[in-house]
């Protein structure tokens, strides 16, 4: 997993580097991190499905619970200074001053649609997050040619709810792409308890202009449940499977998955489908 000082220097360099073996996951095919089919049943079961997942999410804290939990010390609003995680200073640089609304980046009207399926746990997404996505966002979001609709699911574990309800939170506030920048440029071993409040703290407070209170009560609202709701139901009629999954289609065209069933999407595969989108 390549680590935030080879982050940092990847968004400098605003290219992709060689990529690293892909990573292989339990039960899941070369280079994906994929869902166990029990996971895929509950999401896609119908109403009896949903509810299962209600009381599910309940258990783990992603429904209910406190808007608290803010360490101490926390600073109200994010900044970039000594105390800031890895890569936060260059996350911010790659993103500032491209349009971001809700979990979308980019013009409104860019003529290419570029859709992701991301579990902010999965080191897969994170090997992609960091070798791949700068240079599509410099080459084609930057530029206005591609906007990027960031589906956040969760299928792993517990972590991989608690870090969804906060990205969603973040994206209130316009901060989603920056904030899961800085969560991948420092994150941990799957299920290892390593998503607690002071780690979303600490991400929210690397987040220039994030207010870390705001984005910790709204973890908890219907609106957030919602929405992650949304991208569940998403995901099944979608067939996605795993993650990370890319999907690319032009102008009203339905987006399509650029990579075969059960592999993980390369930077030549998404670059060229949005050259040919792009005509």
């Amino acid at each position: 997993m390549p680590s935030g000082k080879r982050a940092r220097q990847q968004r400098q360099q605003g290219v992709a580097p060689k990529a690293p073996p892909p990573v292989r996951s339990k039960g899941g095919g070369p280079g994906m991190r994929r869902a166990d089919p029990k996971v895929l049943a509950i999401v896609g079961g119908g109403l009896a499905g949903v509810v299962v997942l209600v009381l599910v999410l309940w258990a783990v804290g992603v429904i209910g619970g406190k808007s608290s939990g803010i360490p101490s010390g926390t600073p109200t609003i994010g900044r970039i200074d000594a105390s800031s995680l890895p890569g936060a200073a260059d996350i911010q640089a790659l993103y500032k001053g491209i349009p971001q609304n809700g979990l979308t980046l980019g013009k409104p009207d860019a003529p290419v649609t570029m859709v992701m399926f991301i579990d902010l746990q999965c080191p897969v997404c994170q090997q992609f997050e960091v070798t791949s996505l700068p240079t599509i966002v410099q080459k084609y979001i930057r530029p206005g040619k591609v906007k990027l609709e960031l589906k956040p699911w969760a299928f792993i574990g517990s972590d991989s709810f608690k870090a969804r309800k906060a990205l969603i939170a973040a994206s209130y506030q316009n901060k989603a792409f920056e904030w899961a920048g800085v969560l991948y440029d420092n994150q941990q071993p799957e299920n290892s308890g390593w998503v607690t409040d002071s780690m979303l703290a600490q991400i929210s407070a690397s987040v220039t202009g994030l207010n870390v209170p705001q984005l910790f009560a709204a973890r908890n609202t219907q609106q957030t449940t919602q929405i992650a709701k949304q991208v569940d139901d998403l995901a099944n009629a979608d067939g996605v499977t795993g993650t990370p999954t890319v999907l690319i289609g032009a102008g009203a065209q339905k987006p399509k998955d650029v990579t075969a069933p059960g592999s993980s999407p390369t930077l030549n595969e998404v670059t060229s489908a949005i050259d040919n989108a792009l005509g």
